[in-house]
């Protein structure tokens, strides 16, 4: 499938219309890449050998851009500290990495905070590490360079660039604690660094922009602002403080003619009508496990937001052909009129069989073309 038709497949979902067939697309874990090796040979690229619709590339995002500090490592448990400031466990018998500690640990130190400059050409065009794309369910260090990645791929397959928004920034600098804090209780000190990391993401965005050339179709949005059962914090706060800086960074794709994903994992369906009205397209991952149904949604938003995702990655572990088929098939349901994209409700993790995400890409398809027959 060429370049052109998948864009324009994507286009269709995210504007809410009908394209040719439902667009397929996803996040891998570091795990699953192992086992798809495997199983499939060491130069398998799942992106190509699914044939799926759309990739996300980031750039470095670290305020400061150096390499990782390690701190100390004993078998494959490593502590370091990353140009975030931040110092991280990873250790092998847990899937995700551990915070220990922040480069902000008092108020006062969020106005001497620096970054560098966000159109820093190291950032787009060298190699090395950042926080966003080393560090994960594993740690991959000395990646190419993003343009090198972004070329990879741009001939034949859309092609996101990324940034985060205000909250999903300043938790990576003070911590979750001390950012649900200050929000109320150094409420001014608090508001003039997430303005200056307003200004710091908008200007990464644009060099972003620039940096591709015209490579880039996309733009994902990150930001965490809620939990399984709601908001981190009040609607009235998130609009108050960090709806500009989303609506900044969209306007800004908009201009460039960028398609536009927000990742906000939990369940903010209190912003939904938000985001709607600041022109965003598409939502992700929309997550079961925070009480969030596709084809319930669209009851709702159904016309006016795209939502990417919402595939239990439960389902996908458990390996039962039957599970993964129904659950394909119900969600397809949120395709109709356009206005979804099948995409696991995160990512696809390191306990989900490659032949199980090659079934559920397999129903996709078979049962994805407009005009549905969902049996």
């Amino acid at each position: 499938m060429s370049k052109q038709e998948k864009l324009a497949r994507i286009d269709a979902a995210l504007n809410n219309r009908e394209g040719d067939r439902v667009p397929v697309t996803d996040f891998f874990w570091s795990g699953f890449m192992k086992r798809a090796r495997e199983a499939w040979g060491d130069d398998v690229d799942v992106y190509r050998k699914f044939d799926l619709d759309y990739i996300v590339i980031n750039p470095n995002m670290d305020p400061r851009i150096q390499p990782f500090e390690v701190l100390s490592q004993e078998g494959e448990d490593v502590r370091l500290r990353t140009g975030f400031g931040a110092t991280i466990l990873r250790k092998r018998d847990l899937p995700m990495p551990h915070y220990e500690s922040f480069s902000i640990q008092e108020p006062d130190e969020m106005e001497s905070f620096g970054f560098d400059p966000p159109d820093d050409p190291r950032r787009f065009f060298e190699g090395g590490d950042d926080q966003l794309n080393g560090i994960g369910d594993a740690i991959n260090r000395g990646l190419p360079s993003w343009i090198d990645r972004v070329n990879a791929y741009a001939d034949d397959i859309p092609v996101f660039g990324s940034v985060c928004e205000g909250y999903e920034y300043v938790w990576r600098c003070i911590g979750s604690e001390n950012a649900l804090y200050w929000m109320l209780l150094e409420k001014e000190k608090f508001d003039a660094f997430v303005a200056r990391i307003g200004d710091f993401v908008a200007g990464l965005a644009e060099a972003q922009i620039k940096a591709a050339a015209g490579k880039l179709s996309g733009m994902y949005i990150w930001g965490d602002v809620a939990y399984v059962n709601g908001m981190l914090f009040s609607p009235e706060i998130w609009r108050e403080v960090f709806k500009p800086i989303t609506a900044r960074l969209i306007d800004i794709c908009r201009k460039n003619g960028l398609l536009t994903i927000y990742h906000g994992c939990g369940n903010a369906t209190p912003i939904y009508n938000d985001l709607i009205e600041i022109g965003l397209q598409g939502y992700n991952p929309v997550e079961v496990k925070a009480h969030l149904d596709a084809v319930e949604l669209q009851k709702d938003y159904g016309g006016r937001l795209c939502f990417c995702g919402n595939i239990d990655v439960r389902e996908l572990e458990s390996g039962d052909r039957e599970r993964i088929k129904r659950e394909v098939l119900y969600k397809l349901q949120a395709a109709n009129g356009g206005g979804y994209i099948v995409q696991s409700d995160h990512s696809v993790s390191s306990d989900v069989a490659p032949e199980s995400y090659a079934y559920m890409v397999e129903v996709a398809r078979e049962y994805g073309s407009y005009p549905l027959n969902l049996g």
